[in-house]
Order: structure tokens, then C-alpha cells, then sequence
């Protein structure tokens, strides 16, 4: 049966027609002079084409009409045909444009490449079309098909909005499988910007991020300092900067603090602020909160994150302020998700506070307040810690088994949230066994065994933490905490030393200048008597995180060294970091020293 539509169309060019038939049916007029026939010609010419443009008005309605009914009714890849055809028949953009959307949801990349090219070779100008192939090109992870339509988009866009491109770039190509390669693209394309004194930080910032995800940090280094040469004051290259120092460049910290010394952009420090948080540099992270505070005081996530971090050194009535002053300010934040995220975190860092003060049911009263049911197991979490506080770790465990669980991995979860509780109230074998059962139905996952390795120590099962790590190592060769956690194990219980630096070693050659792993190789070479070798190993590993356990290892080798005041420095500053780390309690408590 033909489509009814079709008789539409066609009774659309039948009526244009008739009209032209109708009109040269009329009765004939005298002769015409010479230049009255000509005239005439011309007019029937005229009608001719018109005749034909109604009909093909006619087909084209039908193929649109056709293609976006198909398009509802899922056939993605016939709507993209006719659209295709109409595109061609018409010439018209859009439904080229149109046909390449199709081609795209279709989810056929080959289809929408060859839409794509074909919308760029209609209209070769067309930014919007060599945008598409670009992007259709780098989702398939042809990256370097993609040089040419990425240079030709640089060259497209007026110098006054580069920056902006330039910063999709690096969304754009993320995602590449060969990121090397992917940076090599991207810095050809920039070329022709490199030397700009307006555009080129950005760019050297763009090549310096695609070098830094590409793991070539000398590169990201060489870009950051030729950005820096262009325009100092950059901030794009102040950001660069602050991935370079987040990824252990510490040389590169000075030019974010002379950055923001200049520039007084809250946004910008905040950013400073996290990679210090990152860092474990929580001092340096308060100072930088406390300026933002002054300098741009209706900020409201300097505030939430100043209170937190004041929670943490127990400076409780500093604290409260703080949360007073966030509490001020969200109703300024935008409807919605914004500000309810805004109030479950003033919630929880409430309870936090009152926790803190021993005010156990005024802490739970902020918590039952948190709406966000997506946070239910989170939530109940910490009210299930608070009763464990109390000594009530019988109704703890009922609260978080009476979570409803849909499906497996919530279930998982739930019973991941039970032991964290049973190990934080030091009942260390009760959680290891609820660990041990969690494993048997999960006996392939890697950090599950490991997690259970770790509770074995805990709970005294020295044979079966080493039997699961070493069946770690067997299976996941470069699992690299494995070999670093048996061989502190070792370390730490004076024993099988030789191995155990062997083990450390092996898991720092897989990351080079970890913090934790190389406080753990600085360990064992205090324990083998190498006094001067562990100090400078932990001096490195207590500068990139000031960790309380690091600064237990560290004060330990300084006291034996005879450095005692330093030692004591290095110690109070731990116990600011983390009050009831059970390492450097046992470690002062066993030296008799009060810092």
C-alpha cells in the first residue's frame, strides 16, 4: 500500500500545476508582436520552473515529514536517510545538520562521519559542520583524523573567544584512549597561537593540561614556564600551575602564590585550597580559608569548609561562627539542588559540633534533618556511629541492618557500613569475620580481599593477612598496596626485613614518590639501623603529606637521631592533624614523651 502522505505531497504539486494548465487553457489572444512572443517565452519559463520547484517542494516536505515520523518511532537509521536525501535534494543546512543528529542517535559512527562530511563539503565555511566531524572523529578515537578539522576549528573562531575554545579542547579530548597522541593534536593546532600575548597562555595552558594527563610532566612543566614567559598573571596558567602542584610539583607553588597575591579571586584560591586539602597540608588550607573569608565573605563554601577543618583541630566555638556564617548565606544559593546540598552539609557539620561538645541527641536531631534521601546509608552511618560512641553498638547495628537495600550492591554496602562500625569501636575481630563473609561472596574482588587483609592484621591473624596479600600479588601483579602493606607488616613487626624492603621498593617503583609507600620504605631502613637514609626518606614523605602516622615515623627517627626538638615540633603537629592516631599515641606513650 503507498503511504498516504505521498498522495498528499504529490496532490500538493497536482493543484501548483492545474493552475498553469488552467491558465493556458483560456481562449487565445491575437497574435503577438516579435517582442510579445519573447515575453511570452520568458513567462513559460518562468511557470516551468515554478512548476518544477512546487514539485520539488512537494517531495521534500514528504521526505522531512517521512524522516522525523521514522525518528519517532525509533527507525534512527531510515530517518537519517531520508533526511539526508532532502538535505542534498534541498541543499539546505539544517537538514544537514539534522541528518548528521540522526546519524549520531543512531549511534552508528561511520553513518554520522559520512552525514557530517558530507553537511562540511555543501557548506565548507560552516564552523558548525566541521564541528560535528571533529567531534564525531575524536569519539571514535580517530585522534589523528582529527588534526585538521581541530586546526581548521582554531582558525575558525575570532581571537576574541579563543579562550573559551581552548578550553573545550581539553573536554574534547579527555577521553582519547592515546592521550600522547591526543596532546600532540592539540599542540600542532595551537601553533599558530603560541606567540600571542592574548591567546597564548591559554593555549601553552591547554597543551601543558594534555601533557599532564598524558603523564609527559616535563612537557606540562616546559608549557607551564612558556605560558608563564608570555603573561605571568595568567590564570590560566595559575590553574595549570595548580594541577602541576596537585600532581607533586612542588617547584611550581610559588607561581600560584604570586598569582594570588596579585589577583584576588576567591574561585581561584579555593581551588589552591583544595590541593593543599588534597596534600594533607591542612594548616596551609586554613590560611587560605581564613583570607577568602575576609576578602570575599559572602562565599559560602569557604565557609562550610573552614568549619570543617576547625571541627578537625576542636576549635569548636570558632567553628560554630563559621557555621553561622554559612547558615547566613543559603538562601542566597539557587533553588534546588544547590541549596539542599547547602543544608544537608550545614546538617551534617551541626552534628559534627554537637557531637564533638557530647551532645549526642542534639547531634542526631541534624541528622534525622538531612532530606536527601540518596544519602540514607550515609546518613544512617553516622547515627549508627554515634550510638556506637555511646557504647550502644547493639542498636548500631540494628539501625544500619534496618536500612532497606534494593539490589546486591546496596546490600554490599550495608554490610561494608557494619564493619567500618565494628572496626572503629575497636572490635576488630567481630568486623574481620563480618569482612571474611562479605569476601566468600565476593572472592574475586581485589580491594575487598585486601580491606579483609587489613582487618586480619587488626584483629591479630597475622598468617591469614599474609596468605590474602600474597594471593593479591599473585593475581593482580601490580596491585601496588599489596606489596607495600605485607612489607610494612614486616617492617612494623621487626621482622623479614630484607623482604620487606623488597616489597616497598617494588610498590614504589610503581609510584614514584607515593608519600605513604616511601614512609613506609624510610621505616624499614629505621629499622635496619639506617638512621640517616629513614630521615631523609620521611622528611620527603612528611613534606608532600603532613599525615599523622608519617609524622609518628618521622618524630621517632628524629628522637633516636638526638633531634629531640625537632622531633617534638613534628609530633604536636600531628596530633593537630589527627588527635587519636593510635600510631603516634603508642608511639609517644612508648618513649614516655608529652609533647
Amino acid at each position: 500500500m503507498v503511504h498516504p502522505l505521498r498522495f498528499q505531497g504529490l496532490a500538493v504539486a497536482a493543484v501548483v500545476a492545474m493552475g498553469s494548465a488552467i491558465a493556458s487553457a483560456q481562449p487565445a489572444d491575437p497574435p503577438p508582436q516579435q517582442d510579445k512572443i519573447e515575453q511570452s517565452t520568458d513567462l513559460e519559463r518562468a511557470a516551468e520552473r515554478e512548476n518544477e520547484q512546487a514539485a520539488l517542494s512537494a517531495e521534500l516536505f514528504y521526505e522531512i515529514l517521512v524522516g522525523e515520523m521514522a525518528a519517532q518511532e525509533g527507525a534512527l537509521t531510515d530517518a537519517q536517510a531520508l533526511m539526508m536525501e532532502a538535505a542534498r535534494s534541498s541543499n539546505n543546512e539544517n537538514l544537514y545538520r539534522r541528518a548528521t543528529e540522526l546519524a549520531v542517535q543512531s549511534r552508528s559512527g561511520d553513518r554520522a562521519l559520512r552525514n557530517a562530511r558530507a553537511w562540511l563539503e555543501a557548506y565548507p565555511e560552516s564552523r558548525a559542520a566541521n564541528r560535528a566531524v571533529l567531534r564525531i572523529l575524536v569519539v571514535m578515537n580517530r585522534i589523528a583524523d582529527s588534526a585538521s578539522y581541530l586546526r581548521r576549528e582554531v582558525e575558525l573562531t575570532p581571537q576574541a573567544n579563543r579562550s573559551a575554545t581552548f578550553l573545550a579542547i581539553t573536554q574534547l579530548y579527555n577521553n582519547a584512549s592515546d592521550k600522547p597522541l591526543a596532546a600532540d593534536v592539540v599542540e600542532q593546532a595551537l601553533e599558530i597561537d603560541l606567540k600571542d600575548p592574548q591567546n597564548g597562555p591559554m593555549a601553552w595552558a591547554t597543551i601543558g593540561h594534555m601533557r599532564l594527563i598524558a603523564g609527559q610532566k616535563p612537557a606540562a612543566l616546559q608549557a607551564l614556564q612558556n605560558g608563564a614567559k608570555l603573561s605571568p598573571e595568567s590564570g590560566a596558567i595559575a590553574l595549570l600551575a595548580m594541577e602541576l602542584l596537585e600532581s607533586g610539583s612542588a617547584e611550581v607553588e610559588p607561581l600560584v602564590k604570586r598569582y594570588l597575591e596579585k589577583n584576588h579571586s576567591p574561585q581561584l584560591r579555593l581551588t589552591y585550597t583544595r590541593v593543599l586539602l588534597g596534600q594533607k597540608r591542612n594548616a596551609d588550607a586554613k590560611n587560605q580559608l581564613q583570607l577568602i573569608t575576609r576578602e570575599a565573605p559572602e562565599f559560602p563554601e569557604a565557609w562550610a569548609m573552614l568549619a570543617n577543618l576547625q571541627l578537625q583541630d576542636n576549635e569548636l566555638d570558632a567553628a560554630d561562627v563559621s557555621l553561622t556564617q554559612f547558615s547566613s548565606l543559603l538562601p542566597k544559593l539557587p533553588e534546588g539542588v544547590g541549596r539542599s546540598a547547602g543544608e544537608s552539609q550545614l546538617y551534617l557539620l551541626r552534628a559534627d559540633l554537637a557531637e564533638k561538645r557530647q551532645r549526642y541527641d542534639e547531634a542526631d536531631i541534624y541528622l534525622q534533618r538531612i532530606p536527601d534521601s540518596a544519602n540514607l546509608l550515609s546518613v544512617q552511618a553516622r547515627r549508627a556511629d554515634l550510638l556506637a560512641r555511646q557504647g550502644k553498638v547493639k542498636e548500631a547495628r540494628a539501625l544500619i541492618q534496618a536500612i532497606p537495600a534494593n539490589g546486591p550492591n546496596q546490600k554490599r554496602l550495608k554490610q561494608i557500613a557494619e564493619v567500618q562500625l565494628l572496626r572503629d569501636a575497636g572490635l576488630n575481630k567481630d568486623a574481620y569475620a563480618l569482612q571474611a563473609q562479605l569476601l566468600s561472596q565476593f572472592p574475586d574482588d581485589v580491594e575487598l580481599a585486601y580491606d579483609t587483609a587489613m582487618l586480619a592484621e587488626r584483629a591479630g591473624n597475622f598468617s591469614e593477612m599474609e596468605r590474602l596479600l600474597r594471593d593479591i600479588i599473585k593475581r593482580a601483579p601490580d596491585f601496588k598496596h599489596a606489596y607495600n602493606a605485607l612489607g610494612y607488616s614486616y617492617a612494623d613487626r621487626n621482622i623479614k626485613l630484607e623482604e620487606a624492603q623488597t616489597l616497598i621498593q617494588t610498590a614504589l617503583d610503581m609510584e614514584p614518590g607515593d608519600p605513604f609507600i616511601t614512609d613506609s620504605l624510610g621505616w624499614v631502613n629505621f629499622r635496619r639501623g639506617n638512621l640517616n637514609e629513614a630521615e631523609k626518606l620521611l622528611e620527603q614523605a612528611y613534606a608532600k603529606r603532613q599525615d599523622a602516622e608519617i609524622a609518628a615515623h618521622l618524630g621517632e627517627v628524629l628522637w633516636a637521631l638526638g633531634k629531640q626538638d625537632r622531633a617534638q615540633l613534628v609530633w604536636r603537629q600531628g596530633l593537630k592533624a589527627d588527635s587519636s592516631n593510635d600510631t603516634l599515641l603508642e608511639t609517644l606513650k612508648r618513649l614516655k614523651v608529652t609533647p
